[in-house]
């Protein structure tokens, strides 16, 4: 197959969107969009987020070591494009959206109380890396919706509607392919 070679860029799509929210030292609440953004460890576990430097929440965040990552829904879609192109010094983003802020249960940074997932996160290292700062950190606990539990307490993230960033678009995900480790798994 032929194909173009073009100068270094961000193609490594689809990449998760989410939704970061942080409180100021001051008490202030404010919420920014992601896609820059993965798990780095397992044991203990770890994920970074990239944020660039101007923005209003990279400063909260360098700040008060803390943030939490919400994991949006279909129906958040239009809130989570929202948090990315206004920002916190003109507008607070919970109010304007009705979206509600939830108590966390280890640090002083609210979680999204529509998003099925909060993943609750202390910064462990800041690392410059040119036009954003990564903020790697440890999850120090994840907080589930319970409609999502099946009966033997596996979390179903398949039925809430997540959604991905792909190249630009917002997009949902489609069905299930495979389950890990299904290529190599004894046949019944």
């Amino acid at each position: 197959m032929a194909k173009q070679m073009w100068k270094p860029g961000t193609m490594l799509y689809p990449v998760p969107a989410v939704m970061v929210s942080c409180r100021s030292s001051e008490g202030a609440n404010n919420i920014i969009t992601v896609a820059w953004t993965g798990i780095v460890c397992s044991d203990p576990a770890m994920l970074y987020v990239s944020i660039r430097p101007e923005r209003f929440s990279h400063g909260i965040i360098k700040d008060t070591g803390s943030f939490v990552v919400n994991l949006p829904t279909e129906s958040l879609v239009y809130a989570l494009d929202f948090c990315g192109v206004k920002s916190g010094r003109d507008i607070n983003k919970f109010e304007h959206l009705g979206l509600t802020p939830q108590k966390s249960n280890l640090i002083d940074a609210p979680s999204i109380g529509e998003c099925p997932v909060n993943l609750e996160c202390r910064v462990s290292d800041i690392i410059s890396l040119g036009s954003h700062d990564m903020f790697i950190a440890e999850i120090l606990c994840v907080n589930a919706e319970e409609k999502y539990l099946d009966k033997s307490g596996k979390l179903q993230l398949n039925k809430a509607g997540l959604i991905c960033y792909n190249h630009g678009e917002y997009r949902a995900l489609a069905e299930t392919l495979g389950s890990f480790g299904f290529s190599v798994r004894k046949k019944k």
